[in-house]
């Protein structure tokens, strides 16, 4: 694409970002902020303004963010409000800043969360008696009861055959319809289901006529917090345990529970599940993983030469002599004892091997004695070498993650990389005219081998229980694997360092889960024995070398808590089985 900036505006964007680099070095981050929101506003197609503008953001928010959690940490919850609004002007995606938000307003100012809504259910039918209040005094067939206590209500009554005829006695005073039916039907051991708004049908109480007669209600329930399927079959194991339901089924892909019973049932399932769905307990776990690592190399001193060869000098090694071998031949011409013919091929002789590297000419050497007692001494290099070097590296890095996790889910975090491993590798077993064609002109191409990924690095999981008192138990399992630098059968060897624990922690409290430290420290001293170690003659007659590293890990876990389950008591009246 290519920019509709114009010239004034490139410039005028230049200069706010060299403002803004100077206001941050200055700590000025919220001006610091402006001025690279402006850059990148006027060209917005250059990465060094909006890289610029989103580090200033994320910094302005980690700042905001620690001031209001130590706000609240001090009971002042308007400061920590104020504080944690601020972060979240300055990134309203961020889920942290906004659950902080959530966390520090007062009670009767937290939203409320719809865990669980009714998506689908049936509508039942409602007897619609008069208001009415009546005087009883009967004695006569239960049938007959019926019948006149009904009509007092404006109500037809029916009857099914398994209503035996018995003589009743009834006597009741000032009653309304609900009181009146519940002691008849006692009285003559029935119950009643609507028929429509004015009729009603009576059968004897049994538990078969229940199952056969009664009005069922069924009902969908919609719970957007279960997200499983074993959450799924938990929710419904219970139902049909606490309620003895014979009908639930759920539905994972829409997150749906289905139940049909009577009315009664229904609405205590409907209790039931608003009480379990209402979210388990969740914990925001702020994760920093500090490394600190550190290398010094060193060398100090002289080299001297610590090898001499000796040899002994005879007539053997004249031909080896250099130079002077030019003088011996001159008194061997002056004397007849070689001719001036023959000289040339000696001369090219000598040269030849004063060349070769073997030679004693080669190398400089001292002699000493006479006669046949004449030795010759080298050290192969003359001098001394000195050594001034140092070399030292310092290596500091975070990792800051915030992972989200609820009840008994574990969260896992890995820092590091993917390193592949070979596992199998393929090759032609039988030598056939048609391989050995294209192994002859170079097109042969292996097939490619079978290989793994070994996770390298850091892998943290954290398991969290959120107890009532907000405080967190974490179950720890943290590995750490390197590459090895030694091998076996071509596979590198992979260093591994595992932990497990469990620490318990209060909400926004921070942990120190593992410190891992590694050192290791080389001295190593080059020279002549005794001199080496003598106290101001060490570093002149010795090279010292010193290597040293160190590694410093740091993990801390800080949790907190977002979400409590509800403590809400209630209580439901079900409908006798007999």
């Amino acid at each position: 694409m290519v920019p509709t900036e114009t010239p004034k505006e490139l410039a005028q964007a230049k200069r706010d970002f060299k403002e803004g680099m100077k206001l941050k070095s200055s700590g000025k981050l919220d001006q610091a902020y402006d001025k690279f929101e402006k850059a990148a506003e006027l060209s917005p197609h250059n990465l060094d303004y909006i890289t610029a503008r989103e580090f200033t953001r994320q910094q302005l928010v980690m700042q905001a963010l620690e001031r209001g959690n130590k706000a609240m940490l001090e009971h002042r919850e308007i400061i920590a409000m104020s504080e944690f609004r601020r972060a979240t002007e300055y990134d309203p995606t961020n889920e942290f800043a906004i659950q902080r938000l959530r966390d520090s307003m007062p009670e009767e100012l937290e939203p409320v969360s719809q865990s669980m809504r009714v998506v689908e259910q049936s509508t039942p039918i409602e007897l619609q008696p008069s208001e009415a209040h009546h005087d009883f005094h009967f004695r006569g067939d239960a049938r007959a009861l019926l019948t006149q206590v009904t009509q007092a209500y404006g109500v037809v009554a029916e009857f099914d055959d398994s209503v035996q005829q018995r003589r009743v006695r009834f006597d009741i005073e000032d009653v309304n319809f609900a009181t009146a039916m519940d002691a008849a039907t006692h009285v003559t051991k029935t119950f009643w289901v609507p028929l429509s708004s004015r009729q009603m049908l009576f059968a004897a109480d049994t538990v078969e006529n229940r199952r056969a007669l009664e009005r069922m209600s069924l009902r969908t329930f919609y719970l957007p917090d279960i997200s499983s399927e074993q959450q799924l079959n938990e929710m419904m194991n219970s139902l049909r345990v606490l309620l003895n339901l014979r009908y639930v089924a759920a539905q994972k892909s829409q997150s749906t529970i289905t139940v049909r019973a009577e009315q009664p049932v229904v609405e205590a399932a409907a209790r039931l599940l608003e009480s379990l769905s209402g979210g388990g307990p969740e914990v925001l776990l702020d994760m920093k993983v500090y490394e600190v690592s550190s290398m010094l190399a060193r060398q100090l001193g002289a080299l001297w030469p610590t090898q001499f060869t000796m040899f002994h000098i005879d007539q053997s090694l004249l031909s080896s002599l250099g130079q002077n071998a030019q003088n011996l031949i001159n008194q061997l011409i002056a004397s007849g004892g070689i001719n001036q013919a023959n000289s040339t091929a000696i001369i090219a002789l000598l040269a030849q091997l004063a060349n070769q590297s073997n030679s004693i000419l080669s190398e400089p050497f001292v002699t000493f004695g006479g006669g046949l007692t004449l030795f010759g001494l080298t050290a192969g290099k003359v001098g001394a070498t000195f050594s001034f070097s140092l070399n030292d590296s310092n290596l500091r890095s975070l990792e800051h993650v915030i992972l989200r996790a609820g009840q008994n889910s574990p969260a896992t975090l890995k820092i590091g990389e993917r390193y592949p491993l070979v596992n199998a590798t393929f090759s032609p077993i039988y030598n056939t005219p048609a391989i050995a064609q294209v192994i002859g002109n170079a097109s042969y191409r292996a097939p490619f081998p079978s290989f793994y990924f070994e996770d390298l690095g850091l892998v943290l999981k954290a398991t969290p229980f959120i107890h009532a008192g907000r405080d967190v138990t974490l179950k720890l399992e943290l590995a750490i694997r390197s590459l090895g630098t030694q091998s076996v059968n071509g596979m590198p060897i992979i260093n591994n360092s595992e932990y497990n624990g469990t620490i318990t922690v209060k909400d926004g409290e921070s942990s120190v889960v593992t410190g891992l430290l590694s050192s290791a420290d080389a001295l190593s001293l080059t020279g002549y024995p005794f001199l080496s170690r003598v106290p101001g003659l060490n570093y002149a007659s010795a090279e010292h070398d010193k290597n040293a590293m160190d590694d410093e890990l740091l993990v801390v876990i800080t949790p907190h808590v977002v979400r409590l389950p509800e403590q809400k008591s209630f209580a439901v009246t079900l409908p006798s089985s007999q």
